[in-house]
């Protein structure tokens, strides 16, 4: 098998191989693996001093941030403090300076007292407790060997948790579904306790050893589950249920929060009570000897059972399930379920190439709680112009807070001065209007993103550059809301730039400096200080025509009527401009803008007669093209700024620069709306055919593209063929989250 190594960050470490209990579902004591039999009841000094240093080498190799150790059994708590505190001693030693380390201990928590939890309290240990839900629930499974109920004594040591002194080493409670079990009954008595987290557990089955099914239902187990979610959604959702946070985090293109669902690699190993080395625990429901390595602390590293064929197929992930669950649209969710529920000794799939013993019901739990939480999971910019403006806008405000953290007082007096402004802005109705406007600016976003980079970077130089960035904004700003605030602007190479504005001549190549900048009327003034050497550019917006030193940005109206905010602008101004995949051309001269101009009014006054849909209403807000060196006639082409910007070739035609509009304004919607929501996930994982051009592309090319073409189809129907198809296989697809789901309806309704 190829591929990087994948650490482990999770370790079991068996402290006691016995229990105290007789469950009959327990998958160390019952199932199809003995060899507890062979093992030492509790672990020796030596193998806790030999895992230790393992694991704590094991970390230092990977530069791993933590390392969360669970102790385990059989029962834990059997070892005795005595032995726990040389365990919690020995570990945190080791990791001294290399690592975090999160202790836990699973336990089932009859012999859980003050004196335990004194000493976990010590060592910040957390502590999960199994119960199986009210007493009928729990006793049906978890009595001692003489049939008493252990119901009473787990919920004494559930209120111990409970308690102010020991809340915070609550973990939270671990529930194996029984479907004979009464769902309700089984929720009310768990979320009655408060636990912090709540986590149901499929229980270990294999395709050898089917789970009961006593109505034969192949979604008997999803049944249950569901009537579990209706009623904890009643509760109003007191308190996290793991299994349901999983499911909701892919559906969303989040990653998995379990290890029994989803495609993430594991990264657990078993340290057994001897220090023999083995795969997950669950394993032995399987067969005897499927968790063995072969390996033992005191002769291997962790690297080495890293490294183990068995420990390699489970991080494999979507090239590690059967070819079923590749197929599958849910695989992303389910993951083809826990590793050992895929087991077969026999038939086509013998081992683990099979889809999960529990396939049906992952697959039905799946839908289910999509079907009932897709309407609130939806980001409301999907389908709203104005939410995806509000969500860009706000975007642009993370980064600029973002931008002030990480300069951290580098950006000197300039920054500060220009945070100062930026705050009398916003105390202004119309100055914060106007600020708004400016950060939409797309090249407002290339600035922030070059900011930022620059100082990751330790550019020289990158916190004045900031600095200048904001004064020329604010600046604008200020100008545009008519405010009477003077704002200090740095100009270079003798021009001075206020973005979305234009710019002013104020010296010769090659000068620097500073100017002041005042609002005045329509215009604003500009010079080293107040009196009659300033420079006064009468009107500045609504098409502002140039001025001696004065070349504003140009702005043409569309066609359909004369409002303000129908318009687009051809900014060949913007210092950031050049952010495309082509290079920006130079400024161009009145006689090539005006033509430019002309020849995209005319673009969409074509469209607007062939596809009045996709004309100048189809654009959420103003456009801003840049002329471009080098582009190739009818593609847009797009780069690392905010929303709304366009590069194009200066001299395209009317016909070509139509197909440059109908592909440009998709690509920036899509390009925006995936800058604020997750339309898909786990992209590249599966190729997809894009039937126009008979290729085989990952899935955000095939959306994209057909997202495109639909608009193309509008204007020209050739760009129909291969549409139906190609939503076809978007439609069937594993990437598709809930929210890519409603962007793909709403496609399917424009065809």
């Amino acid at each position: 098998m190829t591929g990087l190594l994948v650490p482990f960050r999770e370790v079991v470490l068996k402290v006691h191989s016995r229990c105290d209990l007789a469950c009959d579902h327990c998958y160390v004591y019952e199932h199809a693996d003995q060899s507890w039999r062979t093992r030492p009841k509790t672990i020796s000094d030596d193998v806790i001093f030999r895992t230790a240093q393992r694991l704590a080498e094991h970390a230092k190799t990977h530069a791993l941030p933590s390392v969360s150790v669970i102790l385990h059994g059989g029962e834990p708590l059997l070892a005795g403090p005595a032995r726990l505190r040389r365990i919690c001693e020995e570990l945190t030693s080791a990791f001294d300076g290399i690592a975090a380390l999160d202790l836990r201990i699973h336990t089932n928590g009859l012999q859980l007292s003050p004196r335990y939890l004194d000493l976990f309290s010590e060592y910040d240990v957390k502590v999960g407790i199994s119960l199986d839900g009210d007493r009928a629930a729990n006793d049906r499974h978890r009595r001692f060997a003489d049939g008493r109920s252990s119901h009473p004594l787990v919920l004494k040591a559930v209120e111990l948790l409970r308690q102010e002194r020991y809340r915070h080493l609550n973990l939270g409670l671990l529930c194996t579904i029984d479907i004979e079990n009464d769902p309700h009954a089984v929720l009310d008595a768990l979320t009655e306790l408060e636990p912090p987290l709540i986590d149901f557990l499929l229980p270990h089955a294999t395709w050898d050893d089917p789970p009961p099914r006593p109505d034969g239902s192949p979604t008997a187990y999803a049944d249950w589950l569901l009537a579990v979610f209706d009623r904890w959604q009643e509760q109003g959702r007191p308190v996290p249920v793991r299994i349901f946070s999983s499911v909701a985090s892919t559906l969303n293109g989040g990653p998995s929060l379990t290890e029994s669902l989803g495609l993430a690699p594991t990264d657990l190993v078993v340290v057994e009570t001897d220090g023999r080395l083995e795969q997950v625990d669950s394993l032995k429901s399987a067969y005897e000897g499927a968790a063995d390595t072969g390996f033992d602390v005191f002769a291997h590293s962790f690297d080495e059972v890293a490294a183990h064929p068995g420990v390699r197929a489970r991080q494999l992930g979507l090239a590690g399930v059967s070819e079923t669950c590749r197929a599958c649209p849910v695989v992303r969710s389910c993951g083809g379920g826990l590793y050992t529920h895929r087991y077969s000794s026999a038939g086509s799939g013998e081992g683990f190439d099979n889809p999960s013993v529990y396939c049906h019901d992952l697959a039905a739990l799946v839908h289910g709680i999509e079907a009932r939480t897709s309407a609130d999971a939806v980001a409301p910019a999907v389908a709203e112009p104005a939410e995806l403006l509000a969500a860009q806008e706000d975007l642009t405000r993370t980064l600029l807070a973002r931008l002030h953290a990480d300069l951290d007082g580098r950006g000197g007096d300039p920054w500060a001065a220009g945070w100062e402004l930026a705050a009398v802005l916003e105390g202004s109705e119309e100055g914060a209007r106007e600020l708004d406007a400016v950060l939409a600016h797309p090249y407002s976003r290339s600035w922030l993103l070059d900011s930022l980079d620059a100082l990751y970077d330790e550019r020289p130089g990158a916190a004045t550059a900031a600095a200048d960035g904001l004064r020329a904004l604010l600046a604008a700003a200020a100008v545009r809301a008519g405010l009477d605030l003077r704002a200090p602007v740095t100009y270079r190479d003798g021009a001075l730039v206020l973005p979305t504005l234009g710019r002013l001549t104020v010296g010769g190549p090659g000068e620097h400096g500073t100017v002041l900048v005042c609002a005045a009327g329509d215009g604003f003034l500009a010079g080293a200080a107040a009196g009659p050497a300033e420079r006064r550019i009468r009107r500045v917006r609504r098409r502002a025509a140039a001025e001696p030193g004065w070349l504003p940005v140009r702005a043409f109206a569309l066609p359909g009527g004369p409002a303000a905010d129908r318009g687009f602008v051809i900014d060949d101004l913007d210092p950031y401009r050049d952010c495309f995949t082509g290079p920006a051309a130079a400024t161009l001269g009145a006689a090539a803008a005006g033509r430019l101009g002309a020849a995209l009014t005319e673009a969409w006054e074509l469209i607007e007669r062939r596809a009045p849909a996709y004309g100048a209403d189809s654009a959420d807000g103003p456009l801003t093209f840049t002329p471009l060196t080098g582009s190739v006639p009818g593609e847009p082409s797009v780069g690392r700024h905010g929303y709304g910007a366009l590069g194009i070739g200066a001299d395209e035609r009317a016909d070509t620069l139509a197909l440059t509009l109908l592909r440009g304004v998709r690509r920036a919607r899509f390009r925006a709306l995936a800058d604020v929501t997750d339309l898909y996930a786990a992209d590249g994982s599966w190729e997809h055919r894009m039937p126009w051009q008979e290729e085989l592309v990952p899935f955000s090319r095939l959306l994209a593209g057909t997202y495109e073409r639909l608009a193309l189809a509008a204007f020209d129907p050739r760009y129909r063929d291969g549409v139906p198809q190609a939503l076809d296989t978007l439609e069937g697809a594993a990437e598709l989250t809930v929210g890519g789901k409603r962007f793909l309806a709403l496609m399917r309704k424009e065809f």
